[in-house]
């Protein structure tokens, strides 16, 4: 689970750990035990964004509930394991095993109070979680004023939902990167939101470095059956200016489409009903698909039952996205319909954009976030040698020139939060930098030689190392050397690239 980076700092933790034995050696422990660990990703937004049915689509299995319940008031953390089943962890470290139900789902019932609850861990026999594992949040802020102010006492002012304790606050806070759901325009008590999920986390805040946004339902933005996608696109992009310094992009999704064609929920069945829908003149189809109402009463070829079925499982862009297919081609299968309404949810470039905003970049994130824990433990322990040994330890790690993706990704996330205010060209190169290994777009010369590539590597640098003497600040200055001698490193591996 760890790659070169997180590896070696796993094994600098083994090490002090074996001369230094307990006490702070528990921490170490669990940093080191972490590092082994799938990178983490909690799943943020405000009550009812669709978050728990994002969790599914990820997952490719409908095991978190969607409805309201005990269960979608807590923390629940999704991970690969052995077997299916659903821990309690309570407050008081006790873990109580449940099965899932009958559904494959956790049960809507836990028998242990709310407030009793740190989180559930749930392990699934899942190969998409031996990479990732998926934290389920509650929402974060809540439309019932009296639930808010009772939640206030969680995490100073942050608007946790109601019931929401302190330690299922602290096990968000432990992810490594976030997903933030919204449904439409980021509002006010949005952006306060996530405010407040910086705040209470203990780890470096949230960036464009480990942030992405989703617009969440977007095949609600058109109404009916019409087609969101011109409305959902250029409603992401005013959300993604907005939350420019949160988060890396917004993706505007229909989870519920990816969801029901993801975990395999469209049946023989189902596409059987479609196709009888499909079979209407296409303007009583288009009548028929106007509003849930009309959909649920006018005259068509299919009981109540059904209707309410297919509502739930594709909504009404859904149905008509599929009865759309099947009229234009009878004899569509199960399994391409449901490979086509997965890519009408707009979820492949979503999985896309988290493969490449987190997935090669794990490794660093990781890193990044075991060394600030390590720095942490050096400046609290009383324990001289101990103090002296990890700072030791960890300078000789960050010689190595590998390791330098970590300090860009440092200098990037002061960056990008506002911690270090530098030119916005100069912002976004070094962005560039530290979240992508490809030169040709870290450069923006797509159609570049290597030649060329090193040639503008070396440029970079030196208008870095210009801006650090003449014109910054201590601040920004300390960014720029990081950013020049990243520039070095860059050009140093398109040569070696070349030689090979």
């Amino acid at each position: 689970m760890t790659g070169p980076l997180s590896d070696r700092l796993a094994t600098l933790c083994h090490e002090i750990v074996t001369e230094f034995g307990s006490g702070a050696g528990g921490q170490l422990r669990q940093i080191g035990n972490r590092l082994h660990e799938p990178l983490r990703v909690a799943i943020a937004g405000r009550l009812k964004a669709g978050k728990s049915t994002l969790v599914n689509a990820l997952i490719g299995r409908r095991v978190a509930p969607t409805a309201a319940g005990e269960c979608t008031r807590v923390v629940t953390r999704f991970r690969y394991g052995p077997a299916d089943r659903v821990d309690i962890v309570t407050r008081d470290g006790d873990r109580r095993s449940l099965p899932l139900d009958d559904d494959g789902m956790v049960p809507a019932r836990l028998g242990v109070p709310a407030s009793r609850i740190a989180y559930l861990d749930v392990t699934l026999t899942n190969d998409r979680l031996r990479t990732l594992t998926v934290v389920d949040t509650p929402g974060l802020s809540s439309t019932d004023t009296a639930s808010s102010e009772r939640a206030e006492h969680v995490v100073g002012d942050a608007p946790f939902d109601a019931d929401i304790d302190a330690d299922s606050a602290r096990e968000v806070a432990t992810a490594e990167a976030v997903v933030y759901v919204f449904t439409q325009a980021v509002r006010a008590d949005d952006l306060r939101a996530l405010d407040a999920f910086h705040d209470a986390s203990a780890r470096l805040a949230a960036s464009p470095i480990n942030a992405l946004g989703v617009l969440a339902k977007a095949d609600t933005l058109a109404g009916g059956a019409a087609d969101p996608w011109p409305v959902a696109g250029p409603l992401a992009r005013q959300q993604a200016a907005l939350l420019a310094r949160t988060v890396g992009d917004v993706v505007p999704v229909s989870a519920l489409l990816a969801e029901t064609a993801g975990a395999g929920r469209l049946t023989d069945a189902d596409r059987d009903a479609l196709a009888q829908l499909a079979t209407l003149a296409p303007a009583d189809r288009e009548l028929l698909l106007t509003s849930v109402d009309l959909f649920r009463t006018l005259p068509a070829p299919l009981g109540p039952d059904h209707r309410e079925r297919l509502l739930h499982r594709l909504d009404l862009y859904g149905i008509g996205f599929a009865c759309a297919q099947l009229a234009a081609e009878p004899r569509l299968g199960t399994g391409e319909l449901a490979r086509r309404v997965l890519a009408a949810s707009g979820f492949p470039r979503l999985r896309q954009t988290l493969q490449q905003s987190f997935g090669w970049r794990s490794d660093a994130i990781k890193a990044g976030w075991a060394l600030t824990r390590l720095e942490r433990i050096a400046g609290h322990t009383g324990d001289v040698r101990l103090r002296a040994a990890v700072r030791d330890a960890l300078e000789d790690v960050l010689r190595d020139p590998a390791y330098h993706r970590l300090r860009l990704l440092d200098a990037a996330q002061r960056a990008a939060t506002g911690a270090v205010r530098l030119p916005a060209d100069r912002e976004t190169e070094l962005i560039r930098l530290a979240t992508s290994d490809d030169p040709r777009w870290i450069l923006n010369l797509p159609d570049a030689t290597a030649a060329e590539l090193s040639s503008a590597a070396i440029a970079a640098a030196g208008r870095w190392r210009a801006y650090a003497v003449d014109g910054a600040g201590p601040a920004q200055a300390r960014v720029a050397h990081i950013a020049h001698r990243g520039f070095q490193i860059l050009a140093q591996e398109v040569r070696a690239r070349c030689a090979t």
